[in-house]
């Protein structure tokens, strides 16, 4: 009996070692590896992340970090979908790379809206620009709304990538890229006064896009944005400080995105930086309190605005350990009783319409 069980178990033990063979075999086939590709690309086009979600506002980060490094979150980006259409608020580094990498089709972004002329707003514009245009064939340069340095922001990346456009529409020919398609347009708006909330885009099924003023010295135009769309409100923040005029507009929003810096973490990194005699960087961590909201401060602005969710991004310093993100959420719970989210790449709310 024993010598059969082990006969046995001998026996399905060969077996499954064959099935494992035959297994990797198979995985090494390429055909195997061919099929799997054609079905990847299938899925990335025609299927789109929020594309396919219902009708309402969704909101996926782009790129949920600063300038700082941070294994989990790229450059300033925020992708919000309000029925059909999609917008992306700032375009900071790896952000056209992170909407194709979580399902998003570049090419249909209608139009970037730029919060300040903080290089890590807006130093993937000329990527995101690229990818738009040659993924949807577009005969119009992609619009870029902002106060009045998006101008200058504008006139500098269509001067950097005016010879590759030439060889892209060369290369490809003009129905993959129409020359007339490539590059940026600025479309600048007035600094709105503290307290009014400016429309920068109405569409007729009921999407409108208002800009506010919020307090980033010293940058002097730096701006806010409200999405209205059939019953929902999203509000992104932008770089600020605690603003009055914010959480004034922020009333009742179902979410809002809100950056925020832990002055805890960053005067330990000054500290240990001066420990080391870098006094630059120390000075830099010193500094950046200054002009930035703490994670504190913003679910303040959220409870006195009476918002839905809290979603943080432009999180910094970096967090990449979990301890530390701990450490940036304290004394969050204490004065902001709502969901919130502590962004990272990728991270997406959804909000149906109001019916």
């Amino acid at each position: 009996m024993l010598k059969a069980f082990r006969k046995a178990s001998v026996i399905a033990t060969a077996v499954a070692l064959g099935l494992v063979a035959v297994v990797w075999l198979v995985w090494r086939s390429e055909t195997v590896v061919f099929v799997l590709l054609d079905r990847m690309v299938a899925d990335a086009l025609t299927s789109d992340a929020l594309g396919d979600l219902p009708d309402g506002i969704h909101v996926m980060l782009c790129g949920a970090g600063s300038p700082l490094p941070d294994p989990k979150r790229s450059g300033t980006c925020v992708a919000v979908q309000a029925g059909t259409r999609l917008y992306v608020v700032d375009a900071g580094t790896n952000g056209a790379r992170n909407l194709g990498r979580f399902g998003v089709n570049a090419g249909r972004v209608e139009s970037v809206l730029l919060t300040h002329a903080h290089s890590d707003h807006f130093d993937g514009l000329g990527e995101l620009g690229m990818v738009r245009w040659l993924n949807g064939s577009h005969a119009e340069p992609l619009p870029v709304h902002g106060p009045p340095v998006v101008a200058e922001v504008v006139a500098g990346f269509n001067r950097a990538y005016a010879p590759d456009i030439g060889y892209r529409t060369a290369h490809q020919g003009s129905r993959v890229a129409p020359p007339s398609g490539g590059g940026l347009r600025a479309i600048p708006f007035p600094l709105p006064a503290d307290g009014q909330l400016a429309t920068v885009l109405e569409r007729p099924e009921g999407l409108r896009i208002s800009v506010f003023r919020v307090s980033h010295e010293p940058v002097s135009e730096a701006v806010g944005y409200r999405f209205d769309y059939k019953g929902r409100i999203v509000v992104v923040s932008g770089d600020t400080v605690k603003s009055a005029n914010l959480i004034r507009h922020a009333q009742g929003a179902d979410l809002l995105v809100h950056e925020a810096l832990s002055d805890r973490i960053a005067d330990r990194i000054a500290s240990a930086a001066e420990a080391v005699g870098a006094d630059g960087p120390a000075r830099m961590m010193r500094d950046i309190s200054s002009y930035h909201a703490t994670p504190v401060e913003a679910a303040e602005a959220a409870a006195e605005a009476g918002v839905g969710h809290l979603l943080f991004y432009h999180i910094a310093p970096a967090l990449p350990v979990s301890a530390l993100e701990r450490v940036f959420l304290s004394g969050v719970a204490d004065v902001y009783d709502g969901p919130v989210t502590l962004g990272v790449d990728g991270t997406t709310v959804s909000l149906s319409v109001v019916e």
